[in-house]
């Protein structure tokens, strides 16, 4: 899609800093606290040049949800797509959503704390995603408990034990700490899945095929940078 008129080339750049500056303020303000006037103070610019980059304060919530859901999604739906284990699955599910966490702390918080200031067809497909994310866990972990690997388990009740264990990590966390995503997200794995198992089933090989997955990765090409579309 082409550029809008009068959208200069550093437009984007500029519109995606105003971005992560907002959800730093945010993260530690709240949204509702934060005023326009004080946002344009802290990325520079006079209320209606702000408003030319983000068009409302709303839409900044929405960016913020998307930076956080979008990629988050898309890999779900990738990792689902794999023919491999279903426990295997969700130990690289569960490693893409904690460096997704890691990638956007501030982003994280706010996509926690503020979702309910969305109203309309804004909070509608955001909730839809959440729902698409959760169905994605949900069958996972089903397809483990149907193939013996899991004993049979309320599968609602698994799915927000995944999620649970894995969301509140924005909540205390440290860049710089001890724990990196492979390291909070095999062990995170390792307390699910031996409270999981069926009877006999230890998992001792997930790892080893885990770390396969994490050398292709890295052997990988990158992909391209996704920004979202004006």
């Amino acid at each position: 899609m082409g550029r809008p008129p009068g959208h200069g080339p550093d437009y984007e750049v500029r519109r995606q800093d105003i971005i992560d500056k907002a959800a730093a303020l945010f993260a530690r303000k709240g949204y509702a606290a934060t005023g326009i006037v004080e946002l344009g103070t802290v990325v520079g610019l006079a209320k209606g040049a702000l408003y030319y980059y983000i068009g409302s304060k709303e839409n900044l919530l929405v960016e913020i949800q998307d930076r956080v859901m979008s990629p988050l999604l898309a890999s779900a739906r990738r990792i689902a797509d794999v023919e491999a284990d279903p426990v295997l699955k969700l130990r690289m599910l569960s490693q893409t959503l904690v460096e997704n966490i890691l990638a956007r702390l501030d982003h994280v918080w706010v996509y926690e704390h503020d979702y309910r200031n969305l109203d309309g067809a804004n909070l509608a497909r955001l909730l839809g995603q959440r729902r698409e994310f959760e169905d994605i866990v949900q069958g996972l972990l089903v397809l483990a408990m149907e193939d013996g690997s899991f004993r049979e388990l309320d599968p609602r009740l698994a799915t927000l034990q995944f999620l649970n264990m894995h969301n509140h990590t924005y909540q205390w966390v440290r860049l710089d700490g001890e724990w990196d995503a492979e390291s909070l997200s095999r062990e995170y794995c390792k307390t699910l899945f031996r409270g999981f198992a069926a009877p006999g089933r230890e998992f001792e090989e997930v790892e080893d095929l885990m770390r396969e997955v994490l050398a292709k990765r890295v052997t990988a090409p990158p992909a391209p940078l996704e920004t979202s579309a004006d």
